[in-house]
């Protein structure tokens, strides 16, 4: 009981701190939505065209919200020595990473829902399958907070974080058939897109939006699932080197 106590307040503890810091607000906040709003006015007020970028507006809400997140409360954390006090703390490493990362999953999970209430008020969405398309988000929260945390504890300083995530947003954003269909890219870029995790959490949302996976969806889920595991066996293994042993 205590150890869950102590996870729950250190979501509280970063949420409370760490929310309205200028990158989280730039790169969390503003550049999401203001991407959101640029796609959507750009594909016009027809109904098929919203649907069809919603779900690549969806995942680089999250994607961007998640990784900010973490590239700030971990780095200012490592920076300021408490990092290493939080270390000693008598819970279990597992869960106390998985406490750092949980705030960035509610922020992530949030920010998905600035492009959903954007289109509700301007295309029909009753056709969209929620039941699928809400875990799908979830899934793609942990993902991305799990890539932000493997980043932000091999780095030292915010705008390190900020620049090695940017090395794999970018590219995520044209690779992982969010607006631009896999099958479109050149052959020779495919492998990279199955390796990238938001390339199946892209592909669910497609799915439970308009209907166009490419993959079923239970396979979607379950190598996105292996993604995440190995992500956060990563950066436990990282933290473990560089504090621990």
């Amino acid at each position: 009981m205590n150890q869950w106590i102590a996870f729950w307040n250190i979501i509280r503890k970063d949420m409370r701190t760490y929310y309205l810091k200028p990158p989280n607000i730039s790169w969390g906040l503003i550049f999401p939505f203001a991407w959101t709003a640029m796609f959507f006015i750009r594909s016009g007020q027809g109904l098929e065209n919203i649907l069809a970028i919603l779900p690549g507006v969806v995942s680089v809400s999250i994607l961007f919200g998640t990784t900010s997140m973490l590239a700030v409360t971990v780095t200012f954390e490592k920076k300021n020595r408490s990092f290493e006090r939080l270390l000693l703390a008598p819970i279990p490493l597992e869960l106390l990473m998985f406490a750092k990362t949980g705030g960035a999953i509610l922020f992530g999970v949030a920010n998905a829902f600035i492009p959903v209430i954007m289109a509700a008020f301007l295309a029909d969405l009753s056709q969209v399958a929620w039941a699928t398309l809400a875990p799908a988000v979830l899934l793609i929260a942990v993902s991305s907070a799990f890539l932000g945390l493997f980043i932000a504890v091999a780095v030292r300083e915010v705008f390190e974080a900020q620049s090695f995530s940017n090395f794999f947003r970018f590219p995520m954003v044209f690779l992982c058939g969010l607006f631009v269909p896999i099958a479109s890219l050149p052959v020779f870029l495919r492998p990279l897109s199955y390796i990238l995790p938001l390339t199946y959490g892209a592909d669910i949302l497609h799915g439970a939006v308009h209907g166009g996976n490419a993959l079923p969806i239970a396979l979607n889920f379950f190598l996105l699932s292996v993604i995440c595991l190995i992500l956060f066996a990563a950066s436990l293994w990282n933290v473990r080197r560089r504090w621990i042993a």
